[in-house]
Order: C-alpha cells, then structure tokens, then sequence
C-alpha cells in the first residue's frame, strides 16, 4: 500500500509540472518586436510558458489572427490604434500590459530639416487613421502645420486648419512610406518600418517625436483570456529588467521601455 501511495505521489507531481508548461502563439511584426519577443520568449520559458513567434509584416492581420484565435497574443501596436481597430471591427480584445514606446520620425533624403521643404511640397504620412492622425500631431508639434484641437488623435488631412507652405499630403500603406522617399519630399514613418529600411530615429530622422506620448505600445489578447495564469507569466516576462536593459542597450535610445 505504502509503494502504491508514493508512486501515486510521484505521478502527481509529474502531472502538476507537465500543466505548468503551456505553449501559445504570439504575433509580433517583424523588427524590433519581433526582437524583443525573442529574449522575453527566453524569459518565459523558464517560467513553463513557451512562446511560438508568429511574425507579420503589416499591422492589418494580427488583430484580426488574434480575434479569430489563430493567436494566443499579439504584441506589434500601440493603444490608439488598438482603440481604434476594436471600434471599427468590433473585436473582443484587450490590452494587458505596455511594451515599448517608439518615437514616429519624419525622414528626407531631399531636405535636412523641416524648413527647408518648399511650397507645395509633398510629405507622405500612414494612411490607416490612427497613425496618420499621428504623424499629422509630429509635424505639427514641429510647427510645420496646425491641426483642429477638437479632433483629438484622429486628426485627419481634412482637420489641418493652418498650413502655411500648402503642404501635399500622400496617403500610404505605413509599410510602404521606407521606399516612397525618392517619390516624395518627406515621409512620417513609424519606427519599426523605418528600422526595418536601415533608418535610426536618433540618426536619420529630421524631426522626431517628443518622449512624452500617448502611443505607448501594448500586449494584447482575447478578453475571455485576459485573467488566464500564462497572460501574467507573459507580461511579467516582458516586465523583466534583462529585458529593459536589452531594449536600451540594443536599440540606444531608439525605443524606449514603456514599463
């Protein structure tokens, strides 16, 4: 009876440790998240959580992966444009925790400054609301433009109220706006696209966004899983100092730990 009760003890307690490890998918875009997901992944595994990286190239699908249940998680956007995709496609997501902040930059390679672009010339900004709404406040915390206060974040070309040089704005794909420097005077360019195309924020940029922003960047999952045990094993991994200091070592100022 005694052997019985042991080997039952033994078999408990392999059982208890195989349920603490859990595997989920979590949806990054390429670059920098994609970075960091990798060390937090690290992290996590010692923890029993195993991550299974899932990397896209745009901001359209993860959203839309994670609601259909294609991912566990996402981590690739900031909480304006989360706002933003929950209004207008009704998704049952939420964030969990905040990730990085990464400062949007205005890129040239026909001007070195904001004054020096002509009349009439054309800047190229995001032609998804949220974003476009942003570059629109960059250029015109800069002075270049002035925006309808009213508008909030979702300023729109239609809510410039002062634009003094008549400014021409192209509207593009946030992923394409690396390659139409040739075509265009300037582009507004998040950061991960512009790192993907070898730009640097701190280097490159002509004008860069201020450090105090509401476009913190966030993890993100179902709302039915939000109080799941390995969502709080992922964000605490992610919350890990190795990982703050990755961030500021790896990418020198470039991104900024918003946790």
């Amino acid at each position: 009876m005694r052997k019985l009760i042991v080997a039952a003890a033994i078999a408990a307690l392999f059982s208890a440790g195989a349920a603490l490890a859990e595997d989920i998918k979590v949806g990054v875009t390429a670059g920098e998240h994609a970075q960091i997901m990798e060390k937090v992944k690290e992290i996590a595994a010692k923890k029993g959580l195993n991550i299974d990286i899932v990397e896209f190239s745009d901001y359209v699908v993860p959203n839309q992966a994670l609601a259909d249940g294609d991912l566990n998680a996402n981590s690739f956007q900031h909480q304006p444009y989360l706002d933003n995709q929950i209004a207008d496609r009704g998704f049952d997501i939420v964030s969990v925790g905040t990730t990085i902040t990464t400062p949007m930059g205005v890129y040239s390679k026909k001007v070195k400054s904001l004054d020096e672009l002509q009349d009439g010339a054309t800047v190229a900004i995001p032609n998804d609301p949220t974003n476009g709404g942003r570059a629109l406040l960059v250029l015109a915390s800069k002075g270049l433009i002035k925006v309808n206060s009213e508008a909030g974040l979702k300023v729109g070309p239609a809510d410039v109220t002062e634009n003094p040089k008549n400014i021409q704005f192209a509207e593009l794909d946030a992923a394409q706006l690396p390659r139409s420097l040739d075509d265009v005077d300037a582009a507004v360019i998040n950061t991960n696209y512009a790192m993907e195309a070898g730009l640097h924020p701190k280097k490159d940029a002509i004008a860069i966004e201020g450090e105090k922003s509401p476009y913190a960047n966030v993890i993100a999952v179902r709302t039915a899983d939000k109080d799941a045990p390995w969502v709080k094993t992922l964000v605490e991994s992610y919350h890990d100092d190795s990982i703050k200091a990755f961030i500021n070592e790896e990418f020198k100022g470039a991104l900024i730990p918003a946790f």
